[in-house]
């Protein structure tokens, strides 16, 4: 096999794993999860799942207790995207969402009775034809959210069902572009060695902006600090606080991994994590200083339009933040929710 068509094989044999959790099966997904998977395969799945071994563990200890709250679980996938970081390894990545009806309690959050919707970033390695990595983040407090049962700080952008890709063409089916690919992932790293440049540098002009977004960018952030558009609303609902609190950001680099690549116009990047700070002053999410270094976890997909990043998707694990801080968000749920009922909610369908 050609080494330009390997990724193609790749997404072609996550496919059955993707059409399984879309009709939702309990034993198909259990039977695809373990045909796909390495028999060690590595597993990083957000806070409070953790690090796990295996397909078994995770159809055991994620899959089956979400279908058990959501009966009739569905996913969508907006983006699939695969390709070579430069270290070799071979990545799929995938964006979307889970959805149905959430009739009964998960992680303590509170069932609706009505459709919800958790995104998620999840990204695969493959060797030998097998899953042997994955490193994913479900957006938990998105689904807290929708129960109206988030504890923390209200956020500063735009809560919604975050978007496919304008252009709808994030499930990537056409032949590898090795150059196209490559240049699409070029333009993000530079923006990304630009934008660090900032505040340590020099002023928000370090970042040349202009040089690298689109002026109707949309940056999707994760639920609780939610959606900002154009270069204003991001340095405004995100980069701002961010990095009032946290001005070391980018002087860490020995202590984290960044593994990028692109597919056509589209540049992902997975990492684990992929982000060391210090919280040293007051100003994001409501969390008081600290003075403690802390790690983030961020899965980002990025889409390139006319030689400009139009749009960029951001997950990033908070409750895995609050927890290196001290702060059980969970258990802040269970407080924030123990008068309310958290029973299982089931509709019978009206025969007229």
């Amino acid at each position: 096999m050609m080494a330009s068509d390997i990724h193609s094989h790749h997404k072609a044999l996550l496919k059955p794993l993707r059409d399984a959790l879309y009709d939702y099966d309990a034993g198909h997904v259990k039977a695809t999860l373990a045909a796909l998977f390495a028999s060690d395969a590595n597993i990083h799945l957000s806070y409070p799942f953790e690090t796990m071994d295996g397909a078994e563990v995770l159809f055991t200890k994620v899959f089956e207790p979400l279908q058990q709250a959501i009966p009739d679980l569905e996913r969508r996938d907006t983006i699939v995207i695969a390709g070579s970081t430069e270290q070799g390894a071979h990545w799929v990545g995938c964006c979307g969402f889970y959805t149905g009806s959430f009739v009964q309690p998960w992680l303590d959050i509170p069932p609706t009775g009505h459709q919800v919707g958790m995104r998620f970033h999840e990204f695969y390695r493959f060797e030998n034809g097998q899953v042997v990595e994955v490193q994913a983040l479900w957006d938990i407090p998105e689904l807290m959210m929708q129960a109206n049962a988030w504890p923390m700080a209200p956020s500063l952008g735009r809560e919604w069902l975050v978007p496919a890709p304008a252009t709808m063409d994030g499930i990537v089916t056409s032949a590898y572009d090795a150059e196209r690919s490559a240049a699409s992932c070029q333009h993000v790293v530079e923006m990304l060695e630009y934008l660090v440049k900032h505040p340590a540098q020099g002023g928000p002009e370090v970042m040349q902006m202009e040089r690298f977004w689109h002026p109707k960018m949309s940056w999707y952030g994760p639920a609780g600090i939610g959606t900002a558009r154009g270069a204003s609303g991001f340095r405004n609902w995100h980069q701002i606080p961010f990095l009032n609190a946290m001005p070391d950001r980018g002087q860490h680099e020995d202590e984290i991994t960044h593994h990028f690549f692109g597919d056509s116009q589209y540049v992902a990047v997975t990492g684990w994590p992929n982000m060391a700070q210090t919280l040293s002053a007051d100003g994001w999410l409501g969390i008081a200083p600290t003075g403690k270094k802390i790690t983030l976890r961020s899965l980002d997909f990025w889409r390139i339009e006319n030689g400009l990043i139009r749009e960029n998707w951001v997950l990033v694990d908070l409750l895995s933040l609050y927890a290196q801080l001290g702060v059980d968000v969970f258990a802040r749920l269970r407080e924030f929710n123990k008068a309310r009922n958290m029973g299982g909610i089931h509709f019978p369908i009206p025969e007229v």
